[in-house]
């Protein structure tokens, strides 16, 4: 049998990336992980993934370029209403109880959930001592995050969710639009703090009540998931939420022990692990 090129190449792009640059994704999944990869040399206009290789190993400055391509696609802000319905109904009281709250955004991405939390926490009044931390690995999906800007034709159809999820105003109140653009308000920004932290190297990042971190599990191997269950088990106070995408779960994980369901559907779960 031939060997298949395109996989000696994307081995060969992992431990580069690895070595050259100290970004582990060896435990990515394979075939979203390839796919990626596939649609950088598309992207940039390389023959096959041995190019990229080679471009990203001598040329620093196409590394961000390269993470921001690996990185979890975007978000859409308010996704899957009834999760933010839930978490309003069945966490926020909770989160109520603490004079102050940490919450911990894991794989943010370009900042969409981050900016629908914050519009939830501050309809509930809850956003004032709230602190978001809001983490990814790509430095370019974080600059992004920090603008607060995106396609008009998104907040439109975010509008609609957000009421869905139990939005006590109208989502404009939060941006000003110009041209095909809309600016979310810089006021919802004022308690997050966006910050690299990558899930497959990086320790516990915060002692949180809340931990989201949605649809970014599914990118992953089995083995880095548990690690980043255990990560996330481990960052939690006792009696936190954890909430994952909607096709994630932690039946099959080593810190399955470690939670009680809260909402099935919506995947939130509560920390019981011992102190």
């Amino acid at each position: 049998m031939e060997p298949d090129l395109d996989e000696i190449e994307l081995d060969l792009f992992v431990e580069a990336l690895r070595r050259r640059h100290g970004y582990d994704l060896s435990q990515y999944a394979r075939p979203s992980l390839k796919r990626r990869v596939q649609g950088l040399v598309r992207q940039h206009g390389v023959a096959h993934i041995g190019e990229l290789t080679s471009r990203m190993l001598r040329d620093t400055a196409f590394l961000p370029q390269v993470i921001d391509g690996l990185s979890v696609p975007v978000s859409e802000m308010f996704r899957d209403p009834f999760v933010f319905e839930a978490l309003r109904t069945k966490v926020f009281p909770t989160l109520a109880s603490y004079p102050s709250i940490n919450i911990w955004q894991a794989g943010c991405a370009h900042g969409e959930e981050v900016y629908s939390l914050a519009i939830l926490l501050e309809e509930a009044g809850l956003y004032e001592r709230s602190q978001i931390y809001a983490t990814d690995f790509s430095d370019a999906a974080l600059a992004r995050a920090r603008e607060g800007i995106f396609p008009v034709r998104e907040a439109r159809a975010a509008s609609l969710r957000y009421q869905q999820s139990g939005g006590t105003r109208t989502l404009a109140d939060y941006y000003h639009a110009r041209y095909d653009l809309v600016k979310l308000d810089e006021s919802l920004c004022r308690n997050v703090v966006f910050a690299n932290h990558n899930l497959a190297t990086d320790g516990v990042f915060c002692e949180a009540h809340l931990i989201l971190c949605r649809n970014v599990l599914i990118y992953f191997n089995n083995g880095l998931q548990d690690r980043t269950l255990a990560l996330f088990a481990d960052s939690l106070v006792r009696g936190g939420f954890l909430c994952l995408g909607t096709k994630e779960n932690l039946a099959l994980a080593s810190a399955a022990s470690s939670f009680a369901t809260v909402d099935g559907p919506a995947r939130i779960f509560r920390s019981v692990r011992a102190t």
